[in-house]
């Protein structure tokens, strides 16, 4: 007997075969486009329908002699069952997202919570494969507690905290992560400065409790702070504010007092939002004493007498 036609039948189409001169009959068939979900037993966001539930796309070959009589094997068959369990493996990488921190943000802990997304609509986000590296350290695989994803498998939201507390300034952190098909995204990073330490202010003038008979006076001092330059300056005297240049640490600012006592607070802030704060209270007061008695007594004296001489002064302010 002679083997007379054999097909295949796969996605639902037929296909008839040619016998090659080697003896094999073949076809080519285009794999589907969308992923089996091979690793995940055909779960996951963007599986085919074909193979949803199963991981495979299945095949089934009829061959018929010139008698009519017919043999099928499909993906049941105990000999030949897995060589027509098509797997298909989506080649579109991962989409990295990070959240939190922004690129070039002041940060004021030295344990920032780092929130990042790992995105993948086909094969689906593998949750054991997302990774993180802070500076020039190695990566490290976020744990299952660090990994929420969601309903269908498409998105991975991660929450990492460092275990050990960053030093103050400039630091990198890079995120990447896999989907069940094996493709890697590609990394993504963001660089941030960790400032915990408020900046330095002094006062040169005025000083607390100083007398002034004029109103108008400078208040100037020194800031700096080394790791979230620039700082800002904010003189603030009773209700009136003003904001002075600063320039190589130092600032002036000329302020007008009212009549009395005066408040003057001086706030520094750095880039990161951390404030130091001054406050200093100064009088200004142009009211002059007034003489409300004086008296030389004996007047008139004798040559070479003593004479005492008393005065009695008020001043209102």
């Amino acid at each position: 007997m002679t083997t007379s036609e054999v097909s295949v039948t796969y996605m639902g189409q037929t296909y008839p075969m040619t016998l090659g001169s080697d003896g094999y009959w073949s076809v080519s068939v285009q794999a589907p486009m969308e992923t089996s979900g091979s690793n995940t037993a055909g779960v996951g966001p963007g599986v085919g329908s074909a193979a949803e539930g199963k991981g495979y796309y299945a095949v089934t070959i009829t061959a018929t002699d010139e008698y009519g009589n017919s043999t099928t094997i499909d993906v049941t068959d105990s000999q030949f069952g897995e060589a027509l369990k098509l797997k298909v493996k989506e080649t579109a990488k991962p989409v990295a997202s990070i959240t939190s921190p922004g690129d070039s943000a002041h940060l004021t802990t030295a344990k920032p919570t780092i929130t990042f997304t790992i995105t993948d609509t086909g094969s689906g986000v593998n949750p054991n494969a997302i990774f993180i590296q802070i500076d020039s350290s190695a990566a490290v695989a976020l744990t299952s507690a660090q990994v929420s994803m969601n309903a269908d498998g498409s998105v991975a939201t991660c929450t990492y905290i460092p275990t050990s507390a960053l030093a103050e300034g400039n630091h990198t952190i890079k995120v990447y992560g896999s989907d069940y098909d094996g493709n890697v995204s590609d990394t993504v990073q963001v660089t941030f400065s960790v400032d915990t330490v408020k900046p330095t202010l002094s006062l040169t003038t005025p000083t607390e409790g100083q007398k002034f008979n004029v109103a108008d006076i400078t208040v100037s001092g020194t800031t700096n702070d080394a790791t979230s330059s620039p700082v800002t300056v904010t003189v603030k005297v009773n209700n009136t504010s003003y904001t002075p240049a600063v320039s190589g640490g130092s600032f002036s600012q000329a302020v007008k007092l009212s009549n009395g006592a005066n408040t003057i607070t001086v706030t520094a802030t750095d880039a990161s939002g951390l404030e130091t704060t001054i406050t200093r209270t100064v009088y200004y007061s142009t009211a002059a004493p007034t003489f409300i008695e004086v008296t030389a007594t004996p007047n008139p004296s004798t040559v070479g007498a003593t004479i005492a001489i008393k005065v009695k002064v008020t001043d209102e302010d």
